[in-house]
């Protein structure tokens, strides 16, 4: 069945009014579509490189500091927070609190990594 509906609306890209023949319509033809798509899908990957550059430059801030607390070195060495802990308690990773935090030096999980043979 087809529906006799005809409203106006106004097209989303490029603002003109339409006569839409449906409810969920947006654009007022194929070309707008297509542009208002490839818009879309530029800003998505813009907004995925500013992530990823926010990723890199805190990744490279981890690597400059000289302590490091249990949160930051899980995302350093990409375990999980348990493990970290576990280390801890069997003595492989040195740390220290200070009142309610617990405090790594980046030497000794350098040191962790240049010990193995």
């Amino acid at each position: 069945m087809s529906s006799k509906i005809r409203m106006k609306k106004t097209c989303q890209f490029c603002n003109k009014v339409f006569i839409a023949k449906t409810t969920v319509t947006k654009y007022c033809g194929d070309p707008c579509a297509k542009k208002a798509y490839k818009k879309r899908k530029r800003e998505e990957k813009i907004s995925k490189a500013k992530e990823e550059e926010v990723q890199r430059t805190f990744d490279s801030t981890l690597g400059e500091r000289l302590f490091l607390s249990i949160t930051e070195t899980t995302e350093l060495l990409g375990v999980s927070r348990w493990t970290i802990q576990r280390m801890i308690k069997r003595g492989e990773l040195k740390a220290k609190k200070l009142g309610r935090r617990v405090i790594i030096a980046r030497k000794d999980i350098d040191k962790m990594f240049s010990d193995e043979e």
